[in-house]
Formats: structure tokens, C-alpha cells, sequence
């Protein structure tokens, strides 16, 4: 019994994870050097990003019913799997710069908001550029029409002759 106790926490830490995580990247990380892998944990941990091995039969109990259980498919030789609780491309871009340094790292799938992709998908996801720097670009876009036209309110007034900011 005490082996099943031990199983059963097991899921129900993967469950909880999953149950705080935005999106979840499964990876194969055979073939990296201890050194190589260890400094992959400590840039996703400082990222928080929680990285862990865990064993496939223990990942299908656990994302049974989930929104992740689409990743079943994908639980297959060793994985590592990557949550992350903030932004849902952190885990997939974090670990997609790692791949010149590490080239045995590989995507296996992930899946963010219910939605399951799978290793194209993800190099695709990781793509994305963070959510702050998204919105700075949205802002941004805002602000470049609302200028122009400033500036050619400003130069009509100029033009007739009355200085810009004054008005009858």
C-alpha cells in the first residue's frame, strides 16, 4: 500500500500543477549532459517555470479529464514536462533558445488553453513574442495615428498662422 500512497501523490501534485498552469510543454531532454540540464532548471526556475521528470503512466492518470488530456498521445519514451503558471509561451520560448546550446533538446507537444500541439506547433508558439511586449506593440500602434494627425493639425494651424496650441 505504501507504493500506491506514493503513486496516488504523485498525480495529485501533477494534477495541481495542472490545475495552476496556463499551458504545459512536454520535451525530450535525452541525451543532455548534467550540466546542460541543470542550467536549463535554473533559467526555467528563475523564469517560474516548474521542470520535473516524471513517468509517463503517472502524466496519464493525471491529465485524465483534464484540459491537457489531449497530451496522452504525445506520453511516449522519456518526457519532461515544463508548466508555466504566467505567461502561457514562457515555457516553450524559454526552452526553444536552448536548443542551439542543447541540440538533443526537443519539443514532444504541449498544450495551452485546451489546445494540443505538437512539436511544429510548439517551435511555432515559442515564436511569440511575451504578452508585455504585445501589448507595448498594441499601445504603440495606438499612439503612431494619434501623432500624425497631432502633427498635421499642428502644421495647418502654422500655415494660417496661428501657433500651434491657440485656437479663437
Amino acid at each position: 500500500m505504501p507504493n500506491l500512497e506514493k503513486k496516488q501523490a504523485v498525480i495529485k501534485e501533477i494534477r495541481d500543477k495542472i490545475d495552476r498552469a496556463k499551458s504545459m510543454v512536454l520535451v525530450s531532454a535525452r541525451g543532455l549532459t548534467v550540466e546542460q540540464d541543470t542550467a536549463l532548471r535554473k533559467t526555467l526556475r528563475e523564469a517560474g517555470i516548474d521542470y520535473k521528470v516524471y513517468k509517463n503512466t503517472m502524466l496519464e492518470f493525471a491529465v485524465d479529464g483534464t484540459w491537457t488530456e489531449g497530451l496522452k498521445p504525445y506520453l511516449a519514451g522519456p518526457t519532461t514536462v515544463a508548466f508555466s503558471f504566467d505567461d502561457a509561451t514562457a515555457a516553450a520560448s524559454l526552452i526553444s533558445k536552448q536548443f542551439k546550446a542543447m541540440p538533443k533538446l526537443e519539443f514532444k507537444a504541449g498544450v495551452i488553453g485546451s489546445e494540443v500541439y505538437n512539436a511544429e506547433g510548439m517551435k511555432a508558439i515559442a515564436e511569440i513574442p511575451p504578452r508585455e511586449v504585445l501589448l507595448s506593440r498594441l499601445l504603440g500602434s495606438f499612439k503612431s495615428p494619434m501623432s500624425s494627425f497631432a502633427r498635421v493639425i499642428s502644421a495647418i494651424a502654422e500655415k494660417s498662422g496661428e501657433p500651434a496650441g491657440e485656437s479663437a
